[in-house]
């Protein structure tokens, strides 16, 4: 994820210094696709919101692991 020091400095050095896209990638060690998207839209900060949460192993064990846990704290300490 990009921070907006690092945006700065992509646009700087495209609008102010008129470097290239290339040589900006090697610079900062970035990809040519960040870097185009960056100088194409006037966007200041890009951020990333996950809706779901992924759990494709635990998934379908869910239920369980939640019951034996709750079996578990209500068990005395001594067992």
């Amino acid at each position: 994820m990009l921070i907006v020091e690092t945006i700065a400095k992509i646009r700087r050095l495209h609008f102010t210094e008129g470097k290239g896209i290339k040589t900006i990638c090697r610079d900062l060690k970035l990809s040519k696709k960040v870097v185009r998207k960056v100088i194409r839209t006037g966007i200041t900060e890009f951020t990333y919101t996950r809706t779901v949460q992924p759990r494709p192993k635990l998934g379908a064990w869910l239920g369980e692991l939640n019951r034996l846990l709750e079996v578990n704290a209500a068990r005395s300490s001594r067992e």
